[in-house]
């Protein structure tokens, strides 16, 4: 799996962001042309035609960077309350860089506030070309009652940034104490650390945005050198305060275990059970001894940690590399996979008997699957992201339904020309964003997805995304 930026430059703002819905139209203005939908990999752009982004397909979209790219990031948990509505929004990262030289990387913790959007009808009602008796000023009111905004201005960037010593491969912070985060560099080293300082500034901190210049030399909680070789696969477990695992890419996996809350006990003899390099693994969201990981070998293995030091079953997932795999935590028996050949799975635990897991296989996406994740909110939806630069939002439930399909056009009439041949179950396709390598929901803001790219991240929440997860009354 190519898991690296290639000659990482600084990334430049500019606009991003396109769906399911970008049309392709010429540069000259010709208003009987109808705008279609572009289909990525099946599609190909005509000489002077070229891809529109429609705001409309988004609840909210924004576009920043943090300087140098980062392959890897996660959302922190903080304490602004869960099943987050009403916009603005204010969001907490913490991301490692790939920048050009060693000494030039750093972690950086930072908070986004004023995330503005509009929650959107996904039907859009008649407009005054359908209705003689509207006239434009009707038109505008009811489009003010559809799209309900939040916020303005731009989002804000607060930044603070810690020194650290080579390419940042993957980071991840606790679940249950958020400012403690553990990083993989690409030196061969894991660290702990512990931020706690860098956020309570930022939440204290609600002036103009922090342009990061200084750089915060800072010890690690722990550094550990027992891998012996750099490594992709890490992991806290949600059921267990500071349980670690950290998988490299000599196929072996280290457990941590915590001693107080801010040292650890690092098992020196791994846990040895692929033929080569581990490249993701998942904690179970119930069981406190459980982890499941995956590797270029094409296998995931499943391991109990009370029985020794290699896995309790294993089985042949992909017939190429499997890249990264996502437990579903609404769902514990599933898991889904994605594979360096673009194909992903879904499997289902409860058949491990029968000697076959996979309930769904999807060959959407043409080149390897960089990340995969399940939504917090909704069992049946997962994101995927892949290196032909799109992410795509799933929700496994959904079949085709002839009669439903004629009844949507019906109501939007010549407003939807989707093509024919695209999979029931896939909702939504961002684009945009270039050499895409890493995605999370966030947890606490239903329908928020974050994404991290050669060229910046993107803060995205689809307008029909939002209207299918569960209300708080469900």
């Amino acid at each position: 799996m190519a898991r690296t930026i290639k000659n990482p430059k600084k990334a430049k703002r500019k606009n991003k962001g396109s769906k399911k819905g970008d049309v392709a139209s010429t540069s000259s203005s010709v208003p009987t042309i109808q705008p279609r939908v572009w289909q990525p990999g099946v599609d190909e752009l005509e000489e002077g035609e070229e891809l529109q982004c429609d705001p409309s397909a988004y609840n909210s979209l924004h576009a920043f960077h943090i300087g140098w790219p980062c392959l890897s990031f996660d959302i922190v948990r903080d304490s602004l309350g869960s099943d987050r509505k009403d916009f603005p929004h204010t969001v907490y990262f913490v991301a490692g860089t790939q920048a050009e030289k060693a000494s030039w990387n750093s972690i950086g913790v930072f908070k986004i506030r004023n995330i503005s959007g509009k929650r959107r009808e996904i039907v859009p009602k008649k407009s005054s070309e359908d209705d003689p008796d509207m006239d434009g000023e009707s038109s505008d009111s009811d489009d003010s009652e559809d799209e309900e905004e939040g916020g303005s201005g731009a989002p804000v960037l607060q930044l603070r940034k810690v020194a650290h010593h080579g390419c940042v491969n993957r980071i991840r912070a606790m679940g249950q104490n958020p400012h403690i985060c553990a990083s993989w560099a690409d030196s061969g080293h894991v660290q702990v650390w512990d931020f706690s300082s860098h956020l309570n500034a930022l939440a204290e901190l609600e002036t103009e945005g922090i342009q990061g210049s200084s750089v915060f030399n800072q010890a690690p909680l722990v550094n550990f050198r027992g891998h012996k070789d750099e490594g992709y696969a890490i992991d806290w477990s949600p059921v267990v305060v500071g349980r670690l695992a950290t998988g490299d890419c000599k196929n072996c996996i280290h457990l941590w275990e915590p001693t107080s809350d801010s040292t650890w006990n690092v098992d020196p003899t791994p846990f040895i059970g692929h033929s080569a390099s581990v490249e993701d693994l998942q904690w179970s969201p119930t069981e406190p001894h459980a982890f499941v990981s995956c590797s270029v070998d094409g296998t995931i293995a499943i391991w109990d940690i009370r029985i020794g030091k290699s896995p309790a079953a294993s089985f042949k997932a992909h017939d190429a590399d499997v890249n990264v795999i996502s437990w579903n935590r609404q769902a514990s028996c599933m898991l889904a996979s994605g594979s360096d050949d673009g194909t992903f799975s879904i499997h289902d635990f409860r058949l491990l008997k029968d000697g076959n897991t996979v309930v769904a296989h999807f060959k959407y996406h043409k080149y390897p699957v960089t990340s995969i994740e399940w939504s917090p909110h909704e069992a049946s939806t997962l994101a995927v992201s892949s290196s032909d630069n799109q992410l795509t939002i799933w929700d496994l439930s959904l079949e085709k339904d002839e009669e439903e399909e004629a009844e949507f056009k019906a109501q939007t009439k010549e407003l939807v020309n989707a093509p024919q041949d695209l999979p029931p179950q896939l909702l939504f396709v961002h684009q945009g964003q270039k050499d895409l390598k890493e995605l999370h929901w966030h947890a606490q803001i239903p329908g928020m997805i974050v994404s991290t790219a050669a060229d910046g991240f993107n803060i995205l929440m689809p307008s029909n995304i939002q209207s299918t997860l569960p209300s708080n009354g469900s």
